[in-house]
């Protein structure tokens, strides 16, 4: 058992995530969302979480498996062209996951995907919190406009607002 992650997320709180992710900076995250979804059918969501319950981190379950359990809860994966993406936040273990449909990972691949998580932990490491996801949600939309372009049909399947998880 590892005392230490368990301690860590005991320790973590929402207020932790409020204080990173402030409403201004969820609200451009939001905005920045809104605008890359106008370029192409894909649709995008963030969400941040604090620490995960005892239970989970007794079950010993990876930043990876609570990324996918939020990827399914949030209804991701239920977009008409398979093309979804989750930018996923444990602050508690500083781990950023990206989940991606089968629709968009068959063409991307997990090389990107995990190159794009490694330059976000950069920027949190140097406390560019709100400039590491709007860049996340950047590189993801550049790919979802090479790959599902906006045919200038279709709707807003998911909301674009950020998800904080107490």
């Amino acid at each position: 058992m590892d005392f230490k992650r368990i301690l860590k997320h005991l320790m973590t709180t929402e207020r932790h995530v409020r204080k990173i992710f402030t409403p201004t900076h969820l609200e451009h995250i939001a905005h920045s969302i809104q605008t890359s979804e106008r370029q192409h059918s894909g649709e995008i969501r963030f969400a941040v979480e604090s620490a995960l319950e005892l239970q989970t981190l007794l079950d010993k379950a990876t930043p990876r498996q609570r990324a996918i359990e939020v990827f399914s809860e949030l209804h991701v994966w239920d977009t008409e062209l398979n093309n979804g993406v989750l930018i996923y936040v444990l602050l508690a273990d500083h781990a950023i996951e990206i989940v991606a449909d089968r629709g968009i990972h068959a063409k991307v691949g997990t090389q990107y995907w995990d190159n794009l998580c490694k330059a976000i932990e950069t920027a949190f490491a140097k406390g560019h919190y709100e400039e590491g996801v709007k860049t996340c949600v950047a590189a993801v939309s550049e790919k979802l406009i090479q790959h599902f372009p906006h045919d200038g049909g279709g709707e807003n399947e998911l909301p674009d607002t950020p998800v904080v998880i107490a």
